[in-house]
């Protein structure tokens, strides 16, 4: 389970940083910055994990506690056409500066989830596995994945037929069957995998 020894080692306010949306095939990536209270309690402690281990309603709750309490949150995005012009790995770093200047506050300390650390304006850890190590980092991967997954739900309104709303925009069956059928959106990311051999097949067909 995550706790908080990383950030009572380091002193001074340290933010989680974390990102959500590295892998699917549509949307932009999302990170989240989070500076825990001082007097976390330990029911909020208590609800952070690894979002993947919670259930969508778990997350929810998290998130929804983390909002009502005094923890700090800066959120940041890195567009579809920031990703192709990029490569993921460089959006996904961008995402997280992002979000640590939306924080309202410089950090003492920052501890990411992975192994490449960003470039923000303080020093910088990287906690590979962080998101089940660290609860600061923990509650950056619930914020970044609820608010992502908020935004494709949005979005699947409006594009109806790929299944935003439930796979959040990664490659399950029902969205590959999706692009097979009504082709990518302006939203798929056209240099990955499946959508650019898609968009290789429809030319070739023409």
């Amino acid at each position: 389970m995550p706790n908080l020894d990383m950030e009572h080692a380091a002193g001074g306010r340290v933010a989680g940083v974390d990102e959500a949306g590295r892998g699917p095939l549509a949307g932009p990536v999302v990170a989240a910055a989070v500076v825990l209270p001082l007097d976390l309690s330990a029911e909020l402690a208590g609800m952070l994990d690894d979002s993947k281990k919670l259930t969508a309603a778990q997350r929810l709750a998290a998130f929804l506690a983390l909002r009502a309490s005094s923890a700090e949150i800066g959120v940041g995005a890195a567009s579809v056409t920031e990703i192709l012009r990029l490569n993921i790995l460089h959006a996904s770093m961008l995402a997280m500066r992002r979000a640590v200047a939306r924080l309202g506050i410089v950090p003492d300390l920052a501890l990411v989830d992975g192994n490449y650390p960003p470039k923000l304006g303080c020093p910088v850890r990287c906690v590979v596995g962080g998101d089940a190590l660290c609860l600061s980092i923990s509650a950056a991967s619930i914020v970044a994945k609820v608010i992502r997954d908020r935004g494709m739900a949005r979005l699947a309104v409006r594009f109806p037929g790929y299944g935003w709303h439930v796979n959040a925009g990664y490659a399950t069956a029902m969205h590959r069957d999706a692009l097979q059928r009504l082709g990518p959106t302006h939203h798929h990311r056209k240099s990955f995998g499946t959508v650019a051999q898609l968009r290789l097949a429809l030319t070739i067909a023409d």
